[in-house]
């Protein structure tokens, strides 16, 4: 008789759980994880991916460890941070958005990663397909340049007096050009004209938000980003400052004051993530799991703020909304 036939027959005999004396014979596994976010935006997603994996046998402190950092929107130290997590080796590495994945991918062929939240893998050349990846990487995609449209309607919807637009952007972000271009476009057609501000610190935000403030008609869009995310009670308390409707990419935006919130679900991204991560601890091959794209977007509506702006929220939108804030 082999070991492990006689240690699970001994197992069963004591009425010990054959699978829960299994897992104690395996070695733990450390996940790491690299993002632009602070840990204090990383505290929900990260609750939702660690609920998903005990959901599904993996238990911190039993069976896995975390190694994570989080660079709070410093887009210099992600190399550096990945470069000292790949030297930890890992069993697996989680990625989140395009600077992650991108320093994933430098430093390691061979460790499986698992992205989430990038908009453009394919044409930023970081897979090779969305249906076939190819090599040690997989993963969940965020937003379609063309989100641009509906954040520009959203607005619309609010206040038609609206002829013009902020974006807020990060040009470090890798996708800023690409949802620059589509939200332009999008503008053009809606005869709405949008402006660009770039922004790399707290300073840069107040001055970009003033000054479309001083433009009759003007409202904000807030690009999604690890930084912005990281300022959102700024940019929130700016755009209520200055009387601007507003429309973000994330629910966590509305939820501390934010006017209205469009864009895929948090919860819904890092709990599928888990299951990545599931399956390719469990012996699955990266390239063997095709990319995903996000299947549940939220609409979140703070009639509080919209009250505050002297805004009345149509009640089509209010009955399609996800969640009503008050």
């Amino acid at each position: 008789m082999r070991r492990r036939e006689f240690i699970t027959l001994i197992a069963a005999s004591a009425g010990w759980p054959a699978a829960t004396f299994a897992q104690q014979d395996n070695k733990k596994r450390l996940i790491g994880f690299i993002s632009v976010f602070n840990d204090k935006e990383m505290a929900a997603p990260l609750a939702a991916l660690r609920t998903r994996l005990r959901e599904l046998g993996w238990v911190e402190g039993q069976n896995i460890a975390f190694d994570i950092r989080a660079t709070g929107g410093d887009y210099g130290k992600v190399d550096s941070e990945t470069e000292r997590l790949v030297a930890a080796v890992p069993d697996i590495i989680i990625a989140q958005g395009t600077p992650g994945l991108a320093a994933a991918k430098q430093y390691t062929k061979t460790i499986p990663v698992v992205f989430t939240q990038v908009s453009d893998p394919v044409g930023q050349r970081l897979i090779d397909s969305l249906a076939h990846p190819g090599g040690n990487i997989t993963g969940l995609t965020n937003f379609e340049f063309t989100s641009g449209t509906k954040w520009i309607e959203l607005l619309l919807e609010l206040d038609r007096r609206i002829s013009q637009v902020m974006l807020i952007t990060n040009p470090a972000n890798e996708n800023t050009a690409q949802f620059v271009k589509a939200i332009t476009a999008a503008g053009d057609t809606k005869k709405v004209a949008v402006r660009v501000a770039s922004i790399r610190d707290a300073a840069d935000i107040s001055e970009a938000i003033e000054n479309i403030s001083k433009r009759s008609g003007g409202g904000l869009i807030i690009f999604p980003d690890g930084q912005l995310i990281n300022n959102r009670e700024l940019i929130v308390e700016q755009a209520a400052r200055h009387r601007l409707p507003a429309v973000y990419p994330f629910r966590s935006f509305a939820e501390v004051g934010g006017l209205l919130s469009y864009g895929p679900s948090f919860t819904a991204i890092f709990r599928r993530t888990a299951e990545y991560v599931d399956k390719i601890l469990k012996g699955t091959k990266p390239a063997d799991l095709p990319v995903e794209q996000p299947t549940k977007f939220e609409l979140v509506i703070n009639l509080k703020t919209a009250k505050g702006l002297g805004l009345d929220v149509p009640v089509y939108l209010q009955q399609i909304a996800d969640e009503i804030i008050e």
